[in-house]
């Protein structure tokens, strides 16, 4: 069912969007070299109980996992890309590292990723892959206005990924969010325009761009969550829960 919210719920969903923003600000300072992904969890998990939100990831038990999931905050490296499960793994220098976070604060909730390169070594196709992401984030973003339709949003990535010569995996994309964080509708990576849901205000969106380096298979962990690229190649993750308004989108998950 796709929800349409109320302004105060808006309002309270903006609040799990700070909440959001600020930890992964936080958690992207202290992911350095010989950081081990077991603290980053400990680190989240403090952090979302001191801003009094609860964590969305800890009894998430989809049909897709081999939940719940148990972990506070979900945490790719380099051929990992989506529901990387943390593990005992301490950050070397040159590792590309998403971090996934989505909490509930006040019944409401929001979801972002951000990928970034440790250390001082920044391979120029690790950062061209999270740089292509990111664009295609922003494009989804400048199409999520009221009128417009969810296959604008998916033509919006889609383009700007095949463009910089990515391939694109339909499984997993965005998605609804507010009172639970993952709702309909879905948002594929790509699509066509013009078509599907049109777009409402009061409507809330998580909008994920996600890209493999040279293919868009992917694998699953022995965990039954960390997803993988099939041919063990990097990877790169882009994330922002917004609120379609009467204009242009507002983001709900920037770092203020």
């Amino acid at each position: 069912m796709i929800e349409i919210f109320r302004s105060s719920e808006v309002d309270r969903a903006r609040s799990a969007g700070a909440v959001v923003a600020n930890i992964l600000h936080e958690l992207r300072e202290r992911s350095t070299v010989g950081v081990n992904l077991l603290d980053i969890d400990e680190w989240a998990r403090k952090l979302i109980v001191a801003a009094g939100a609860q964590s969305c990831y800890v009894d998430y038990a989809p049909s897709f996992g081999n939940g719940p999931f148990g972990h506070y905050i979900c945490m790719a490296v380099n051929d990992a890309v989506l529901h990387g499960l943390p593990h005992d793994y301490a950050l070397r220098d040159g590792d590309l590292v998403t971090l996934d976070l989505a909490v509930l604060k006040n019944g409401m909730a929001a979801d972002a990723a951000v990928s970034f390169i440790v250390g001082p070594t920044k391979p120029a196709s690790s950062i061209r892959l999270i740089e292509a992401t990111e664009n295609a984030l922003a494009a989804a973003i400048d199409a999520a206005r009221p009128g417009n339709r969810i296959g604008d949003i998916s033509y919006a990535i889609g383009s700007v990924l095949e463009e910089a010569g990515y391939s694109i995996n339909t499984e997993f994309g965005g998605h609804g969010i507010g009172s639970v964080m993952h709702g309909d509708p879905h948002i594929p990576n790509t699509g066509r325009p013009g078509r599907g849901y049109k777009l409402r205000p009061g409507l809330l969106l998580a909008l994920e761009p996600w890209v493999m380096e040279d293919t868009d298979a992917l694998i699953t962990d022995p965990d039954g969550w960390t997803l993988r690229s099939a041919t063990g190649c990097r990877t790169a993750h882009s994330e922002h829960t917004i609120a379609i308004t009467t204009g242009a989108a507002e983001i709900l998950t920037a770092p203020r």
